[in-house]
């Protein structure tokens, strides 16, 4: 008897022991599990490369923070990305890692870049980025975590992300079509709470498409207000010095250059 609980000690002490060890593996190497993961699973949602600087993260405490997220542009624009974001913090509840679903407490994504190439009221690269995004949310075609040369077939897991905040953004804009123009916007705050909070959660494809959308749809009403707020500036541009016409020509012409250096921000 005495002999059977030494062994039964035994056993339990060494399964303690080899879950330790495995918990510490995993937390050493779940940087590089999540950070090939995001760049398997993102492309195939884009349609574009998505590169990753770093991923760290505390198994323990829940949190993580993300370095260097990047989103290039569809084929056929000029500008090489779409979206970079410098950092995001992230807060998961750590046990549901293991799980069928992972419930992220929230995301913060601070001061990231967005590239807007085209023309707000036809074709752009974000209008583009969601058509991308809409065909793979829809479903018509599958994404897995496996890379897409290896065949396989593994879905992605669900997510639940209770609040996700965008802050500090701000757009580069390359007008075409409307007026060929330059310039760079600071974009209000874009706050979603409550994604994927129903039993089934939600897809990384899906989340991508409600945060992608939110971005979108906040960029095109700011860069459309910005271009109308130019083109009235230039039709009012365009009163003045038909106003002008028949006055002194070198008085004209002075009007022209500041009206244009008002214009164009010199």
């Amino acid at each position: 008897m005495k002999k059977l609980k030494k062994i039964l000690l035994i056993s339990a002490i060494v399964l303690v022991v080899l879950t330790l060890v495995a918990v510490v593996i995993i937390a050493l190497s779940l940087d590089k599990i999540v950070k090939k993961s995001i760049e398997t699973i993102a492309p195939q949602i884009t349609r574009t490369p998505v590169t990753l600087d770093s991923v760290s993260i505390s198994i323990f405490t829940g949190s993580a923070g993300v370095k260097g997220f990047v989103i290039s542009n569809p084929e056929g624009y000029k500008t090489p990305q779409a979206i970079s974001v410098g950092k995001a913090v992230v807060s998961v509840v750590p046990s549901s890692v293991l799980a069928g679903k992972i419930i992220v407490h929230s995301v913060e994504v601070r001061s990231p870049e967005i590239t807007f190439e085209g023309n707000p009221l036809g074709a752009n690269n974000l209008s583009k980025l969601m058509e991308n995004v809409n065909a793979i949310a829809g479903g018509s075609q599958p994404v897995t975590n496996a890379p897409a040369k290896s065949g396989a077939t593994k879905p992605v897991k669900k997510l639940q992300v209770d609040d996700f905040l965008i802050t500090g953004a701000k757009v580069h804009v390359s007008l075409t079509g409307l007026v060929n123009r330059e310039m760079t916007l600071p974009l209000p705050e874009i706050h979603l709470t409550g994604l994927g909070a129903g039993s089934d959660g939600i897809t990384p494809a899906q989340l991508t498409k409600e945060v992608l959308g939110q971005i979108t749809t906040t960029t095109l009403k700011t860069v459309a207000a910005a271009a109308s707020d130019l083109g009235k500036g230039m039709e009012n541009l365009g009163k003045d010095l038909g106003k002008e016409a028949g006055k002194n020509a070198g008085d004209s012409v002075n009007k022209i250059t500041k009206g244009l250096g008002g214009l164009l921000g010199k």
